[in-house]
Order: C-alpha cells, then sequence, then structure tokens
C-alpha cells in the first residue's frame, strides 16, 4: 500500500471506533430514563415508541410528548505509558431530543410517530496532546423517524411494529503525523449516511401484578458518505489525499426482555436484560470513490449487555417517585481502545420524578451519573504516530445526564 493511502486508512479506521457503546445513547424519555431504562415491561407513555411499541396500546386519546436529555461527558488519559502525563477531554453538552405523538383509533389500534437521537455523542481534545494523531474533535449524530402501529390481540396481549428512517452526520478533525518530514496535517472529515430500520414489541399482562416485555430493534447499515479536507505544508499536501469516500457502517441490533411487577397500587418494580449485538461490527471497508481502492480493516467488536433494574412509588395523585440501577458491558477490547470517547463497563445511578400540573399536562424529570471503570490499557494496538502502535495507558471518565419531558394528553 503507497504512503498516501495509509495516512488516510488509517484516519478513518480509527475515528470510527466512536461508534462503540459509548455512543449508543438509550435514553429516550424521562420516565423510563428516571427507572434506569427499566421500561420494556411498561412503556406507559410516547416513548414506547422506543422502548417497546406494544405499549402504544395502553395509551388514551391523543398524547404529545416532547423532551431533550442533556448529556455532559468527561473523560481523561494519563499517558502514553510510560509517561504519566495527564490531559482532559474538553467539556461539552449534548442535547439529544425526542418527539412522540400517539393516538389510540378504537379498541384494538393505536398509532404513533417520533424522533430520537439514538446515537450520538461526540470528544474534542487539545490539538496538540499527545493522542492528536488518533482524535482532537469528533462528533456523531443519527435522527430516527418513527411511526409504529400497535395492535391489542387480548386483554392480555399486545403486539407492535415500527419503521424508522435513519439520518446521521458525521465530523472528524484530527492531524496525521507526515514523518520523516517534521510537519503534520490536519484532517477534516465530514460525512452523511441514510438507512432503514424497523423494531417489534410484545407486551403480556400475566395477571394484575405482573407485565412481562419482549422488545427487538433491529441493526442497520448506514452507508457514510464523506469529504475530507486536508491542511498540510504546501510541499507534503500530496502525500495524503483529499477527496471523497463511502464506507458502509453497521449498527447493532438490541434484544431486551423485561418484566414488571406491581405488588401494591403504589409501587411498581422493573428489571430489563438488554442484549446488544455489537458484533455485527466485524470490520470496515472503506472505498476511495475516485480510485475504486477498497481498505479492509478488523474491528472485531464483542456483543454487549446491560442490565437495569427501576422503580416507581406513586405518592400522589399528582407526583411520583422514581428511581434505578444500571450496568452497562462495552463491546471494545483493550488493544482497540482509544479516545474518540472512551469506552469501558460502566455503572448507572438513577432518580427522578413526574408532576402532573393539570390532569391533561405533565412534566418528567430523571438524572442519571454513569461511571465509568478505570480502564488500563498494556497492549494497545492502535496507529497513533502514523506507523508506530500502542497507545496504552489509564482512562478515567464519567457522565452527567440530565432528562425533561412535557407531556400533553388529548382527550
Amino acid at each position: 500500500m503507497n504512503q498516501k493511502l495509509r495516512f488516510f486508512i488509517i484516519s478513518l479506521v480509527v475515528s470510527t471506533q466512536l461508534f462503540a457503546s459509548g455512543f449508543q445513547i438509550n435514553e429516550h424519555g424521562a420516565k423510563g430514563m428516571a427507572m434506569a431504562g427499566a421500561y420494556t415491561a411498561l412503556a406507559l407513555d410516547g416513548s414506547a415508541l422506543f422502548y417497546n411499541p406494544a405499549g402504544l396500546s395502553q395509551l388514551d386519546g391523543t398524547q404529545i410528548m416532547l423532551g431533550t436529555t442533556l448529556i455532559s461527558p468527561s473523560a481523561s488519559f494519563r499517558g502514553v505509558t510510560p509517561a504519566i502525563d495527564e490531559s482532559s477531554m474538553e467539556s461539552a453538552l449534548f442535547t439529544p431530543i425526542n418527539l412522540y405523538v400517539t393516538h389510540k383509533l378504537n379498541d384494538k389500534w393505536a398509532f404513533g410517530f417520533g424522533v430520537n437521537n439514538q446515537y450520538g455523542l461526540g470528544s474534542t481534545w487539545d490539538e496538540n496532546w499527545d493522542g492528536r494523531y488518533l482524535a482532537i474533535d469528533t462528533e456523531v449524530q443519527t435522527f430516527y423517524f418513527t411511526g409504529g402501529a400497535s395492535y391489542t390481540v387480548s386483554d392480555k396481549l399486545s403486539i407492535g411494529v415500527t419503521a424508522s428512517y435513519v439520518h446521521g452526520t458525521v465530523t472528524i478533525i484530527k492531524k496525521n503525523s507526515l514523518a520523516p518530514f517534521d510537519a503534520d496535517a490536519l484532517i477534516d472529515l465530514s460525512g452523511t449516511g441514510n438507512s432503514f430500520a424497523y423494531s417489534v414489541g410484545l407486551l403480556y399482562k400475566v395477571s394484575d401484578k405482573l407485565n412481562v416485555g419482549l422488545d427487538f430493534r433491529s441493526g442497520t447499515e448506514v452507508e457514510f458518505e464523506g469529504t475530507a479536507d486536508v491542511t498540510a505544508p504546501s510541499s507534503l499536501i500530496s502525500l495524503v489525499p483529499a477527496g471523497d469516500i463511502t464506507a458502509p457502517l453497521t449498527l447493532p441490533y438490541n434484544a431486551t426482555i423485561g418484566i414488571a411487577l406491581m405488588p401494591s397500587k403504589k409501587l411498581t418494580v422493573s428489571a430489563d436484560f438488554q442484549y446488544v449485538g455489537w458484533s455485527s461490527y466485524d470490520k470496515l471497508e472503506v472505498t476511495f470513490t475516485e480510485t475504486d481502492y477498497v481498505s479492509t480493516s478488523i474491528r472485531d467488536y464483542t456483543d454487549a449487555w446491560i442490565a437495569r433494574l427501576g422503580a416507581e412509588y406513586h405518592m400522589s395523585d399528582k407526583f411520583d417517585l422514581r428511581g434505578g440501577l444500571l450496568y452497562d458491558s462495552n463491546p471494545v477490547k483493550d488493544e482497540l481502545v482509544e479516545p474518540t470517547l472512551p469506552d469501558a463497563d460502566r455503572l448507572g445511578l438513577n432518580i427522578g420524578f413526574g408532576y402532573k400540573i393539570t390532569p391533561n399536562i405533565s412534566v418528567d424529570l430523571a438524572y442519571l451519573y454513569l461511571r465509568f471503570a478505570e480502564r488500563t490499557v498494556t497492549n494497545s494496538e492502535v496507529d497513533y504516530t502514523g506507523g508506530v502502535a500502542g497507545f496504552n495507558g489509564t482512562y478515567n471518565s464519567s457522565a452527567h445526564l440530565l432528562g425533561l419531558n412535557f407531556s400533553y394528553l388529548i382527550n
């Protein structure tokens, strides 16, 4: 492979780490979020379009739900081993949205439409830090435009389906070493892609005190098309090709089973187990459209899982108190970890409440603190200087999330 192609392939391949678990957003409604996302067997508001479309059958009249989740991540890196210098990711605030409109047509059928951002976030590091050849500024955003329907089979069983149009954007800014020359190139890559996805759900009321929910959200392949702009000394700029590329990216399927217990009229306890099929992202293929050259790089992700436990206490006709706990495993092997968004197993602590302002208007608020396990990498295979592998060191990460939703019921 010639030097031009190697430089640019490294630029794109390492940056696609950002689609690991750290960029999957599961918080798409403050009520479900406050219960740690253990909502598959409940799905009691418009976010059923995400958590379990069979839950649409439980919603009366026409309902409108609008909100956002404020996400503030932080991360630091100590290294590169044997150095112990610490670099910190710059502060950032991301605001994925959610909007749901649902309508119950009759005793059998209910329908809904929603918009949310199921994959997103990003990271920004100092342009001269040790990992500048891996990441300086990275941001991705996906919009899911979803329509769904639910059918009530019997008093105990309902089923639901959705179909989504997916639109994604990505921006990657990083440097590439032009060694053996004493110079760097700044690469600014931006691209967009579109795809389709679906989900199916089932909600079964075993008794007045026990629900069981199942939900399957399909994976999808987004065909990103992008353009690379390169800034470098004029005598060396020909070493790094600019122009158009395409790169299909496979996002994972999610399969979730949940139960909800209602031991009394005031208390609900729920639990979910979510399986994420990240092993579908086994390789990355990059095509340079002007030359038809295709580069294949092995990513070798592993499947991951999330365990969730939540509770809600109905304190009065107007006020509900909620809380939860989650554990989220990550799919990225140690040798592939790098700083676009450092990933690790994480523990989440949730709390929130719901307040009914009027019989038709309610507000829900949720807070989630995510603490990532400290992760020390000693066997890195990441190329970070244009030919030298081994970005070893220690990552520490955390995130604060605040969810807010307003709901309006039209009788």
